[in-house]
């Protein structure tokens, strides 16, 4: 697909994240850092954090830059990220044994991180 006539649509290739590890806040924090960049500049960006969740969020970037190229025919150097977000997802509950029999309740949380690519042409 090259240049198409339909210039009220712009192209917008997706990738979701399911269920990841980590808490919504912290990958917000470097979701927010990327918003609006370029692909290559976000996968700098991301390579030089020094957060955890840096891994994830470069995957699913990734993935949606790939599904831009194969299923729409958008080149990679001309894309740059029009959304990225984290939704909170299900929190697993785990629990620790206290003192005096009691326990005490861990959640461990997970997220949703989805993230959107469009060509720098089209916006």
């Amino acid at each position: 697909m090259t240049n198409s006539s339909s210039s009220t649509a712009p192209q917008v290739a997706q990738a979701h994240g399911r269920f990841i590890r980590g808490s919504v806040s912290k990958v917000r924090r470097v979701l927010d850092q990327i918003r609006g960049c370029s692909y290559r500049d976000a996968l700098i960006m991301l390579e030089f954090m020094p957060y955890r969740s840096t891994g994830p969020i470069t995957k699913v970037l990734r993935s949606a830059v790939a599904n831009a190229e194969h299923n729409l025919g958008l080149d990679p150097a001309s894309l740059i990220i029009s959304q990225a977000k984290a939704d909170m997802g299900p929190s697993m509950k785990r629990y620790r044994p206290r003192a005096q029999g009691r326990a005490f309740a861990i959640k461990k949380q997970t997220c949703h991180i989805s993230i959107a690519v469009t060509s720098q042409t089209d916006s």
